[in-house]
Order: structure tokens, then C-alpha cells, then sequence
């Protein structure tokens, strides 16, 4: 394998340090529906999703993270929020997270995204 090495990206309109692009970006996300049959509509370093109950879903990485790493989420179903569930002793290799409504309840939504921060092994 070939290494390239460089302190910056350029488009010719914009410059970014390569730092901010190994260190920033999400290594891992996920576009996913979680009604019926879940399925993924687009994701990154996401192996496959898995539907653990009601409102209810595991990422499921095809890279391992290095130990830790930052997850955050959204659903953009009227009412919901996303909450992560309790971390996992193989917590390198996959995410668990709960969709919530308002009242506390577990409910599946049609839009869930799930962003992993942190350095890959």
C-alpha cells in the first residue's frame, strides 16, 4: 500500500490541514430506517445494523475503534430523541442506541443517524 503524506488539502478554493481531517471527522456513520425491516440508506465503516427491539438498534462497525470513542445521534421523527445505551466491554467493534419518545418509551423511527468520533485500530 502507497502512503501519501501532506500537510494540506486544497480544492483551489479551500485549504484544510490534514490534521483536522484525520482527527475531526466521524470514522464511522449511519443513515439508517428503523420502521419494519430496518434497512441502511447510506453510511461509512458501518459492517451492518441490527434490530435489538423496539426502537432499538446495533451499529455494527467494519473497522474496530482503538478503545473509546464519541458517539452521538439524531431521529428526525416528531417527538423522539436518541439516547446511547450503556457501553459495551467490545465496545470497539459496535454501538447500541435507543430511540426514546417524549414520554420515555422505546419507539422505532423512520430516521435514525448514528456519528462515531474517535481513532480507529
Amino acid at each position: 500500500m502507497s502512503t501519501i503524506t501532506a500537510s494540506n488539502i486544497s480544492d483551489s478554493t479551500t485549504t484544510v490541514g490534514t490534521s483536522y481531517v484525520v482527527n475531526g471527522s466521524a470514522k464511522a456513520w449511519v443513515n439508517l430506517n428503523g420502521v419494519g425491516t430496518i434497512s441502511i440508506r447510506i453510511s461509512l465503516n458501518t459492517s451492518s445494523i441490527a434490530d435489538n427491539g423496539t426502537g432499538q438498534y446495533r451499529q455494527n462497525f467494519s473497522s474496530s475503534f482503538s478503545g473509546g470513542y464519541c458517539t452521538s445521534g439524531s431521529v428526525s421523527q416528531v417527538n423522539s430523541w436518541l439516547e446511547t445505551e450503556k457501553e459495551y466491554t467490545y465496545v470497539d467493534t459496535l454501538v447500541d442506541v435507543v430511540s426514546r419518545s417524549d414520554g420515555g418509551g422505546a419507539s422505532d423511527t423512520s430516521h435514525c443517524e448514528i456519528q462515531n468520533f474517535g481513532d480507529l485500530a
